[in-house]
């Protein structure tokens, strides 16, 4: 490996430590660092613009920040089909594989071939209006319908391939990858997946009735969800961003997604250790 897309989180103080140690990686090696589309990476001498058309060219996105930036980074890694790097900035990094002192030994380590791929699912967000698809999007977290600025629950007819699941009033929805289980579904009261599972939770927000529960569904289900009782329209957010204003009766429809995003694996360390480091399970 030796094309390397950076994509940073906008909002990290230091970016010119980062930038220093990158330049230092850099000397006496044929590294080649390219600037995610948008970042303002490309400003820096040592970063170049990622030239147009040769997104294959990229042959890992190495992100500094928290798991919200690497779920920012999705786009660019569908586009080029290269994997993720993460080095953790933030809190949890539940995500990420390094940490900044170790950036150096883990590009030693790439430059080896000593690292797995990891595939992770991603679902597909569809919303209807009237019979007619306003909006397609993937997620590689989560998918929510949340009430945004209604003052009142919002009510939600849940249908798995057309077959009837359950009504419920609530705050709203959340719908999630086994990548995502760890997420807000999980402050949400939801179950924890492997993220080598192919499945989709399925957590209600603040229900009304209190036996209303989450639940996991097969990744060949068709996951519906019709919205009624709007005071105000609610909102559709896709990994953590806003992405549509959902009106009185719209559908919106999640499904497993044929694609993938895939993640460095460099250590030995097992998704259970990382329950145990990052949320202290048991503990």
């Amino acid at each position: 490996m030796k094309n390397f897309a950076i994509c940073i989180n906008p909002r990290f103080t230091d970016k010119h430590s980062i930038y220093d140690l990158l330049k230092s990686l850099r000397e006496g090696s044929e590294i080649n660092y390219f600037a995610a589309p948008g970042g303002q990476e490309q400003m820096q001498d040592i970063i170049k613009p990622l030239p147009y058309g040769k997104k294959a060219a990229i042959d890992c996105i190495l992100v500094f920040g928290g798991d919200g930036t690497i779920l920012r980074a999705k786009q660019l890694a569908l586009d080029t089909g290269a994997p993720i790097l993460g080095i953790n900035l933030g809190y949890l990094g539940f995500l990420s594989e390094s940490v900044l002192p170790e950036i150096a030994k883990s590009l030693s380590t790439l430059k080896l071939g000593k690292y797995k791929l990891l595939n992770r699912m991603l679902i597909n967000c569809q919303l209807k209006r009237e019979g007619k698809v306003l909006y397609n999007g993937l997620a590689l977290n989560d998918a929510v319908v949340y009430k945004a600025e209604s003052a009142g629950l919002i009510h939600v007819r849940i249908k798995a391939s057309g077959r009837y699941v359950f009504d419920t009033r609530c705050d709203g929805v959340i719908t999630c990858t086994p990548t995502g289980s760890t997420a807000y579904s999980l402050a949400a009261g939801g179950p924890i997946l492997s993220p080598q599972m192919k499945a989709i939770v399925l957590s209600p927000l603040n229900p009304h009735i209190l036996s209303m529960r989450p639940m996991v569904f097969p990744s060949t289900e068709r996951l519906t969800m019709k919205i009624h009782g709007l005071q105000q329209p609610a909102m559709l957010q896709i990994d953590g961003e806003n992405s549509m204003a959902i009106l009185e009766g719209d559908e919106i429809s999640v499904t497993a997604s044929e694609r993938y995003v895939s993640f460095i694996k460099l250590s030995n360390r097992t998704f259970y250790q990382i329950l145990r480091n990052k949320l202290h399970l048991g503990k």
